[in-house]
């Protein structure tokens, strides 16, 4: 992908093509102020104005290009996205206005992922200009986090294990001069048991480990930001259909939100101490696999009975979050892709979000509108604990009835945080499965945006 850094310039009078937004209502008054042979090149293009449709109109001895959108006078993220992957390569200027927020679609809509493909060709960028110098910098690190989640998502397991995460956490520290600490081996086992029991089946290459990351100056506000971490999911002995493991690969989406965020706070220079927390690991099948039945003790001391080893995501969870409250944050958010619960009640687009305190959800819910990034509140129902309980441990990791899923399993892992914490909790995606304008087919980030909008208005 074309540098991204470089798609969007200050406007300072350079010679560019003029990009004409218009909506149904515009439009009669727009075709007014063109000439015939212009409003008749419109007519041959079957452009009417309605949102994603583009046409290239000549003019003298070049051209510029007309888009509809949906309301002129208010422009999503995505607006200008299909634009900037359709338009010939070149640099850009809308007429009569700033584009605002659709500098984040105009990025993101350049996005390819061809790592691994042989015949992958470099295409000339689409360059567009702002007046609004103040927007460049934010809006190329959000999109620049948002691609950051699509490229580790979208990588394969083989590629991206749990030492491939760690190189990733290493690598943004050394960026931002941030301090990586990481627990594998008998430490881990030890300190943090069960992410040691779901990663313990996994080849030596693909090892558990707990990785943290923390940076800024410790005076500031603690804020956590915790990120499930199983590289890859086979649902151990309680063993998916091949189906069910196409898009496992995907199943570290939420560590990949937790790196993507954290290197978004770091960039942006957010007053606040953060702790990053990842606990990676490959939820594989071996002689070493834990088995349904077995009884785990969480670095807390709770016990849990694992009565489904394909509900790992909330155990290895469970022992990074009872870290994270150890050092006593003033907020806690953790990114999951927990349970297909949620992908049945909100959809593949809309992340289930859980909160402890209403203000919280809230400015997530504020958040995600104005940054086009929506998520949903889901309850954390205190009827429902019941169906953790178990004949044998203090709780069970996956209860048989099936019933409110998302809710249930946010309600497992409350009880591995702190009393009083602020904590709020994104059962996720990460995935596309169908492509929209700015936002293609494969790994997503969903529900990113939102969180980073909370900790900008609280501690930007």
């Amino acid at each position: 992908m074309t540098d991204k850094n470089a798609l969007i310039q200050p406007d300072r009078g350079q010679q560019a093509i003029a990009l004409h937004l218009v909506d149904k209502a515009t439009l009669p008054d727009f075709l007014k102020g063109i000439n015939a042979g212009q409003r008749a090149s419109l007519v041959a293009q079957k452009f009417e104005g309605g949102g994603y449709e583009h046409a290239i109109v000549p003019d003298g001895d070049g051209w510029f290009a007309v888009a509809g959108v949906a309301n002129v006078d208010d422009l999503s993220s995505w607006c200008m996205a299909r634009l900037a992957d359709v338009l010939p390569g070149g640099t850009y200027r809308r007429a009569g206005g700033e584009p605002g927020k659709a500098l984040h679609g105009w990025i993101t809509g350049q996005y390819r992922f061809d790592r691994y493909r042989k015949d992958a060709t470099e295409s000339e960028p689409r360059i567009l200009l702002t007046k609004d110098v103040a927007l460049i910098e934010p809006a190329i690190a959000e999109a620049s986090a948002v691609l950051m989640v699509r490229d580790l998502v979208n990588t394969p397991a083989e590629d991206m294990g749990p030492a491939q995460l760690e190189a990733e956490a290493r690598a943004l520290a050394k960026t931002w001069h941030a301090e990586v600490h990481v627990v594998s081996g008998d430490a881990l086992e030890r300190d943090y048991p069960m992410v040691h029991a779901v990663g313990r089946a996994a080849a030596r290459s693909h090892a558990p480990r707990l990785i943290e990351l923390e940076w800024g100056d410790p005076k500031h506000p603690r804020v956590a930001i915790v990120g499930k971490g199983v590289c890859f999911d086979s649902g151990g002995l309680d063993i998916k259909p091949s189906s069910g493991m196409a898009l496992m690969k995907k199943d570290m989406g939420g560590a990949a939100h937790a790196l993507a965020l954290a290197g978004l706070v770091m960039a942006m220079g957010l007053k606040v101490r953060l702790h990053v927390l990842l606990p990676a690991v490959e939820n594989a099948i071996s002689g070493h696999a834990f088995r349904p039945g077995d009884i785990l003790r969480g670095r807390n001391g709770l016990s849990v009975e694992v009565t489904n080893t394909d509900a790992e995501g909330r155990l290895v969870l469970g022992d990074a979050l009872v870290r994270a409250s150890e050092m006593k944050p003033e907020l806690v958010i953790d990114f999951a892709t927990l349970t297909g619960a949620a992908r049945v009640a909100l959809g593949p687009d809309l992340p289930a979000m859980f909160a402890r305190k209403d203000e919280t959800a809230n400015g997530l819910l504020v958040a995600g509108i104005e940054r086009d990034d929506p998520c949903w509140r889901l309850p954390l129902f205190e009827g429902y604990r019941e169906y953790l309980k178990s004949d044998v441990a203090d709780l069970q990791n996956s209860p048989a009835n099936g019933f409110a899923g998302a809710s249930v399993a946010a309600l497992f892992l409350d009880r591995f945080v702190g009393e009083g914490i602020d904590w709020a909790h994104f059962d996720t995606f990460a995935w596309r499965p169908a492509a929209k304008p700015g936002r293609p087919k494969g790994g997503d980030a969903l529900g990113l945006r939102a969180a980073w909008g909370l900790l900008k208005a609280r501690y930007g």
